[in-house]
């Protein structure tokens, strides 16, 4: 009898942890894409891209210097147009394709991400592409699945990205996101 007393006491708290998971977002949507806290630890690999540290980059460029760079870090968007709430700047010739790396993209985000692949690759599929933001950042990694999904296949991740670029002495450009139709 104790025994089923102690159980049934238990039972609450079993009930409201479960509660508390449940109600915990996920980090990942149903299609597998980080969609909550972008800036945190990253895998060291990516399923689809090779992964790059800085000297990769730079001997990938100097092999193939048709290499597009695409930065996705996250600029605010409002009433149409992007808001420079803050100065930015990405790797030399870098095509900074704000936003597309959101666990979420609706249709009008989508088609601006694979139009502009499109335009940068001239609709070649095994054009090499190189996502990167931050360091710590799910926005390049979400960027290059999606990228893998829209059919491209000679992907790259740099991982560490402007942060890395910067800490080698490299030199910086001021950007501007591509505008959104």
């Amino acid at each position: 009898m104790r025994v089923l007393i102690a159980s049934l006491l238990c039972l609450p708290v079993l009930f409201s942890a479960t509660a508390r998971a449940d109600a915990e977002p996920s980090l990942f949507s149903a299609d597998g894409y980080r969609t909550d806290r972008y800036r945190s630890p990253t895998p060291a690999e990516a399923d689809h891209a090779r992964t790059l540290d800085t000297l990769g980059l730079r001997e990938l460029l100097e092999r193939d210097p048709r290499t597009q760079l695409i930065d996705v870090y996250r600029r605010q968007f409002l009433e149409g147009r992007f808001i420079a709430d803050e100065p930015h700047a990405n790797l030399p010739g870098s095509l900074w394709l704000a936003n597309t790396g959101n666990g979420e993209l609706d249709a009008r985000w989508q088609a601006y991400f694979a139009d502009n692949l499109k335009k940068a690759s001239r609709g070649d599929l095994h054009w090499p592409l190189v996502f990167y933001c931050r360091s710590d950042c799910w926005l390049s990694w979400n960027a290059q699945r999606r990228a893998h999904a829209l059919g491209y296949r000679n992907l790259y991740w740099y991982r560490d990205g402007i942060d890395a670029w910067e800490q080698a002495g490299l030199p910086l450009q001021p950007a501007e996101p591509v505008p959104l139709p």
